[in-house]
C-alpha cells in the first residue's frame, strides 16, 4: 500500500490529517468552576507558606548596639549552617527514626492482617469488625495521648498492677508507649486502604485458586497480597511522612513524663524555638525537615521500585 505525498507532507508538517481534527473541549467554564477554586486555595494556603517559610529561613536579626532595635535582614544560609549545629535536633530526627523503623512495620502489619480477616470468607460479622478497627482513627490524636497517658500513669491508670511495676512513662519506655498511641490510632485508616484495594481484586482467581486446591493462607499470600503491594506502599509512605512529623502525642505525653523534654522530636524543637521567638530559625529547621522526609520517601518509593522491576 502507498501514501499519497499530500499525506506524507501533512503528516511531516505535524498538522492532522482532515477526518482526524482534534475533538473540542467541551464545558471549559464547568471545568474552570471546578480547577480555580483548589488552585487558589492551594496557592494561598500551600504555595505561599511554602515560600514565605523559605524566605524567612533567610532572615537574621540584627541589632544596633546591646539594647538597639532588632531588625530582620537577609543572611543567606546562617540559619542553616546553625541547624546543622543544633545537636539537639539531630538528636530528634535519629529518635523518630527509631520509632519509624519499629512501629511502621507493626502497624502496616497489623493493618494488613486484619485487612486480610476481614476480607476472608471464614470470618463473621464484618461490618462489626470494620466499625471496630476504625473507630480508634475517629478519635482525635490529643484525646488518644490524654487517654493512653492516663492509664500508662502509675497512680492514675487502672491497672496498677502493671503500671506500678513497669515505667510505661521512663526514659525507656516512652517512646514505645507513644508508639502504641500512634498505632491504635492508625491501624485502622491504614487497613481500610488496604481492605479497599482488596475489594478491587477480581473474585475469578479465588475461585480459580480453590479449584487448584489452594487454601485461604495459600490465596493470601500467593494473591491477595502481591496485588494489594501498591496499597500497602501508599500507606508506608503516609507513615514515613507521619513519623517525622511527629507531634501531638509525645507534646501531651510530655505532661506525664518528664523524659519528654521539648527537643523529643524535630516537630517539637520546631514549635519551641517558635516560642523564643526565633522564627527564622524555626523556619530553617522546618525547611530541612520537609527535605529529609521528601528525600526519604522518595528513596523508598525508588528502593520498591527497583525491586519490583528486579521480580
Amino acid at each position: 500500500m502507498t501514501t499519497a505525498p499530500a499525506e506524507i507532507a501533512t503528516r511531516a508538517s505535524g498538522d492532522r490529517p482532515a477526518g482526524r481534527r482534534r475533538i473540542p473541549v467541551r464545558h471549559k467554564g464547568a471545568i474552570a468552576v471546578f480547577i480555580v477554586p483548589f488552585g487558589i486555595l492551594f496557592v494561598l494556603f500551600y504555595l505561599i507558606p511554602i515560600l514565605q517559610a523559605v524566605w524567612q529561613s533567610m532572615l537574621v536579626v540584627e541589632r544596633e548596639g546591646t539594647f538597639g532595635e532588632a531588625t530582620e535582614v537577609f543572611g543567606g544560609f546562617a540559619q542553616y549552617a546553625l541547624v546543622f549545629q543544633n545537636g539537639p535536633f539531630w538528636a530528634s530526627v535519629v529518635r523518630v527514626l527509631t520509632f519509624g523503623i519499629v512501629q511502621v512495620p507493626v502497624m502496616l502489619g497489623l493493618a494488613l492482617l486484619f485487612a486480610l480477616l476481614l476480607d476472608s470468607p471464614l470470618v463473621k460479622g464484618k461490618r462489626f469488625f470494620r466499625l471496630a478497627f476504625f473507630v480508634p482513627y475517629a478519635v482525635p490524636g490529643v484525646i488518644a495521648a490524654i487517654m493512653w497517658g492516663f492509664m500508662f500513669s502509675p497512680n492514675l491508670s487502672p491497672f496498677t498492677a502493671l503500671t506500678q511495676n513497669v515505667d510505661f512513662l521512663g526514659a525507656d519506655l516512652v517512646l514505645w508507649s507513644i508508639a502504641n498511641v500512634v498505632t491504635w490510632v492508625f491501624v485502622g485508616y491504614n487497613m481500610l486502604i488496604i481492605y479497599s484495594s482488596l475489594l478491587s481484586i477480581p473474585t475469578e482467581l479465588y475461585e480459580a485458586a480453590r479449584l487448584d486446591g489452594a487454601s485461604q493462607w495459600r490465596i493470601a499470600w500467593s494473591i491477595k497480597i502481591p496485588l494489594v503491594r501498591p496499597a500497602i506502599l501508599l500507606t508506608a509512605v503516609f507513615s514515613i511522612i507521619g513519623t517525622l512529623q511527629l507531634l501531638a502525642e509525645p507534646q501531651v505525653f510530655a505532661s506525664f513524663s518528664s523524659a519528654v523534654i521539648s527537643t523529643y522530636t524535630p516537630n517539637m524543637t520546631i514549635y519551641a524555638t517558635a516560642s523564643v521567638p526565633n522564627s527564622s530559625l524555626a523556619a530553617a529547621f522546618s525547611v530541612v525537615l520537609a527535605l529529609a522526609t521528601f528525600a526519604l520517601s522518595f528513596t523508598f518509593l525508588k528502593i520498591t521500585q527497583r525491586k519490583d522491576a528486579a521480580e
